[in-house]
């Protein structure tokens, strides 16, 4: 069988693309042609993505439409005559950018209302996880199903040496807390902030907060983050922001982390998550969106958003090494429902759908 893979962009590092060439393979080895198209390819993976203008773009017998943002592939898959699966990432509500940055509101606008001209026209529509399934079946999609993010975990289980950042990382005496994405104002990055001044109030002042992934997609959100720090007399040396990091020293990141923090309102899976739970970093995260499903009872999840409650929680997983312990074994019991060999039987299963009801 054919099974094509339409990505709007393709970046290395990225959720949604790194998801796309893990499933890809997983395919091939499993006895099909499989591959990638993409209207935007890093430089890295350029050949190993495919152009979008190429021809056999349109000749899967199976098309895997990964739907995060409008673009141009959107009417050209509902003209597709056969095996039209959109696979949906979920689209960041249009007002967490409207204080910040009118393109990007608009931009996340157009989203919804392009996903929504795909009501009716595709023969399968699922989602990454349960809470995006939902969305598409309130809007009117049908069938539809869920088929769980391909998370590729061993580029942060790799043990690699960074000498000189594992040294920054655990000479001093500062505990590391960790966030892994872009900072984007629905990932709450000014209530790290704000737990920040009450870890340092109620628990501990030998903290350091680490923010890997790329800072400058709404610039005025993090600008407006910065200004914050000022205002709080926050020392710079304590909240690390660096950008892109490469896959090693990643995993280095993780290595380090005494705790991994999520604080996000919106999230349509959060694969940073499954990457905590791999490399045995306990989780204290926000309950909102997908987040409580990812997660499926593990880590320590918490709402209201009450930062006292959470310093105390933090201060609880830092310290305690009983619930340290527990919270990581719970945490590897709900990994291994992530296992590739589910997302193969998922992928078998969609190759077999035949419009009598997708498992899922």
């Amino acid at each position: 069988m054919i099974v094509n893979q339409w990505v709007p962009a393709a970046h290395k590092g990225d959720a949604i693309g790194d998801s796309a060439r893990k499933m890809r393979d997983m395919l091939r080895a499993m006895g099909h042609d499989a591959d990638i198209f993409a209207l935007t390819i890093d430089d890295v993976l350029r050949g190993d993505v495919r152009r979008f203008d190429d021809p056999a773009a349109t000749r899967g017998d199976l098309t895997l439409f990964h739907y995060a943002l409008p673009s141009p592939m959107t009417e050209a898959f509902a003209r597709l005559t056969r095996g039209r699966v959109m696979l949906y990432h979920n689209v960041t509500p249009a007002h967490y950018f409207a204080p910040y940055d009118p393109g990007l509101f608009r931009l996340a606008s157009l989203a919804r209302q392009e996903l929504a001209t795909l009501v009716g026209r595709v023969d399968l529509a699922l989602g990454v996880s349960e809470f995006n399934r939902s969305e598409l079946d309130a809007m009117g999609f049908a069938p539809t199903g869920v088929l769980p993010l391909a998370v590729d975990l061993s580029r942060v289980t790799r043990h690699v040496r960074r000498p000189a950042l594992e040294k920054v990382l655990q000479t001093d005496d500062l505990i590391n807390f960790l966030f892994v994405g872009r900072i984007a104002p629905n990932k709450k990055i000014e209530d790290h902030l704000k737990l920040a001044e009450h870890y340092k109030r109620y628990v501990d002042a030998y903290y350091r907060f680490i923010f890997v992934g790329k800072y400058d997609a709404v610039p005025r959100y993090y600008q407006s983050i910065r200004g914050m720090m000022a205002q709080f007399r926050l020392l710079n040396e304590r909240f690390v922001f660096t950008g892109p990091v490469p896959d090693e020293d990643l995993a280095v990141y993780y290595r380090h982390a005494a705790v991994y923090i999520s604080l996000s309102e919106h999230e349509g899976f959060c694969a940073p998550l499954l990457e905590a739970m791999a490399t045995d970093v306990p989780i204290l995260a926000y309950a909102a969106a997908a987040v409580p499903e990812t997660l499926g009872g593990a880590g320590v999840q918490f709402a209201p958003k009450d930062m006292e409650q959470a310093a105390e929680l933090l201060g609880l997983l830092t310290f305690d090494d009983t619930l340290r312990a527990q919270v990581i074994a719970g945490q590897r019991r709900r990994l291994a429902d992530f296992s590739d060999a589910r997302i193969e039987r998922a992928l078998a299963s969609l190759l077999t759908y035949s419009g009598g009801g997708y498992p899922s």
